[in-house]
């Protein structure tokens, strides 16, 4: 078999590399702008162009859609609520009129036999009454309790009670509380000085 033979003037002379013109380029930069990434899905994205009429896809394409960028906005931090004020103790002179009977004592809690929950909801009850009607001294009996070993969980009030009325929740409410005097129950109750209410 002859192999045909090759004219050397009828192959095409390799082609130089053709510079864009300024035109060229503006025109090629403004088609760049204008285009959007291939999507994965494009045939639904085609059936959807379809079914939009030709003059709302006109003017989705002529203008760009606004940046849609999340902002986000930063609250000033709150100030931290005011510390409740401080308990003092009650003055010498009128612990010592309360216990002899020459300043009154306006309101009493006894708390004997609550279970704790109930006892901590009496009290904070008890101590809003007195707040708001503008008393000054209570006196709130929580009991002596046993101090025996085998019954050591008794006098529980006892101990409860002092560490609930120096909570921030009562000390809005509570100047201060003493031990009161044995004729009004001693070590089983509380004078409690009552914060006058501001109004």
């Amino acid at each position: 078999m002859k192999r045909a033979r090759v004219i050397p003037e009828l192959i095409d002379p390799p082609r130089r590399k053709r510079m864009l013109s300024d035109e060229e380029r503006a025109l090629w930069e403004a088609v760049a702008k204008q285009t959007k990434p291939l999507r994965k899905k494009r045939r639904v994205a085609k059936a959807a162009q379809e079914a939009e009429t030709p003059a709302v896809a006109k003017a989705a394409h002529a203008e760009p859609a606004p940046s849609t960028k999340m902002i986000r906005v930063t609250k000033p931090a709150a100030p931290p609520p005011p510390a409740p004020p401080p308990l003092a103790p009650i003055g010498r002179r009128e612990r010592s009129q309360l216990s002899r009977g020459r300043k009154e004592i306006d309101a009493r809690l006894d708390l004997h036999g609550m279970t704790q929950t109930r006892a901590h909801r009496a009290l904070g009850d008890f101590l809003h009454r007195a707040h708001s009607d503008g008393l000054s001294f209570v006196l709130v009996i929580t009991g002596k309790g046993k101090t025996t070993a085998a019954e050591s969980e008794r006098g529980v009030l006892r101990r409860a009670v002092p560490q609930w009325l120096a909570l921030p929740e009562f000390r809005t409410m509570v100047v201060g509380f003493e031990e009161a005097h044995i004729g009004h129950g001693g070590e089983g109750a509380l004078y409690v000085r009552i914060r006058r209410a501001r109004f």
